[in-house]
């Protein structure tokens, strides 16, 4: 990361991880500590689509929401000085988690199967994979998801353990932590 001091290369940070690992909450965070803007990659594919992930779903199935992902990964992995959580599965498709590596610092934001359970049962209405689960459904389905996932995840440059995150003073520890991971100077106000 010396050289994104000197001002030489952008910084991108590409946070990955399970739904429910924190990877919008930390990027946030993240972004206001930095000062330099962020992405929320299924956020920009509704934008730039038009329509919502699960209609995009509905519409193309998995395949073809996974092209168009990576396609919009592409175009927000080349912005210089970002921030960017990707979903779930976004690693685990194509060359996607290469790709990640070369264009920026990737960390895996790392957290137990029960932490995720117990974030996802909080929102599980807002997560097209887990509507009409009963609760048993959801935890094996997390599970066996992530062990499925695991090893595209720790391609990751970095791994941050994010399992205590659940109050607005360990979210900042989390962010800290990032911070140390890449030896970015806050003091600088993302000014690198």
């Amino acid at each position: 990361m010396s050289d994104n001091k000197a001002g030489n290369i952008p910084l991108r940070i590409i946070l990955i991880g399970y739904m429910g690992s924190g990877k919008t909450t930390i990027g946030r965070a993240l972004s206001k500590e930095l000062n330099i803007p962020f992405y929320d990659l299924d956020w920009y594919i509704e934008s730039r689509m038009r329509k919502s992930i699960k209609q995009i779903f509905d519409e193309k199935g998995e395949e073809g929401f996974r092209k168009i992902e990576k396609a919009m990964l592409h175009e927000v992995a080349e912005f210089e000085n970002v921030i960017l959580a990707c979903g779930g599965g976004t690693p685990c498709f194509f060359d996607n988690m290469d790709y990640m590596n070369t264009q920026g610092e990737t960390i895996y934001l790392k957290a137990s199967p029960e932490v995720l359970y117990g974030h996802l049962q909080m929102g599980k209405s807002v997560r097209p994979l887990l509507l009409n689960k009963k609760s048993e459904e959801v935890r094996q389905f997390v599970c066996r998801q992530l062990q499925e996932r695991e090893p595209f995840y720790t391609k990751a440059k970095h791994t941050l353990d994010v399992s205590l995150m659940d109050n607005y003073e360990k979210i900042q520890i989390s962010v800290g932590g990032v911070c140390q991971l890449l030896a970015v100077d806050t003091t600088l106000n993302g000014k690198l």
